[in-house]
């Protein structure tokens, strides 16, 4: 398995990924589907921005991705990013997830980031779990904020500070 920088080449297969997560997970709060044309769009903001779109391919096919952003759009969070790391079904719990995350963190780190932030459902105790292992923290939950498959659904938010601060 290896880790590089995504092409217009993969968002089929990142099409693929977030489109499966849509339909049946919780792990993003979109009802509706992307077409190619969206995710194309998304990848072009992404690059104008030079915010990283990776991904993990295996034997020459794409099995999962990974990106940030800032995490709002003021100025006073401009060292801080939001992260998201998506598998393909099949390849989940086979660190896979590990490798994209270890790399947006180096990333960001390089960037002169100083946070990273991830927006995770509640329910979803194994990412929950996932980001503790990799050094995030839970700094908050908000109730009842999204809201799919005629659920209501809470929002856990982590945080890891990715710069040590200078004495």
């Amino acid at each position: 398995m290896k880790i590089r920088g995504a092409t217009l080449e993969d968002i089929s297969s990142i099409l693929n990924i977030i489109n499966d997560a849509i339909l049946h997970t919780t792990a993003v709060y979109d009802y509706e589907i992307k077409t190619k044309e969206e995710q194309v769009e998304w990848f072009q903001q992404k690059m104008d921005k030079n915010m990283p779109v990776i991904i993990a391919e295996y034997e020459s096919e794409v099995i999962g991705y990974g990106t940030f952003d800032y995490f709002r759009p003021r100025i006073g969070y401009k060292y801080t990013v939001e992260h998201s790391v998506y598998v393909a079904k099949g390849f989940q719990g086979k660190g896979v997830g590990k490798l994209v995350l270890e790399e947006l963190i180096k990333i960001a780190t390089k960037k002169g980031f100083h946070t990273m932030i991830a927006g995770i459902d509640a329910k979803n105790k194994g990412s929950i779990e996932f980001h503790k292992k990799l050094g995030f923290k839970e700094v908050g939950r908000l109730k009842e904020v999204g809201y799919k498959f005629n659920t209501w659904l809470d929002v856990v938010f982590m945080q890891r500070i990715l710069l040590e601060k200078e004495n």
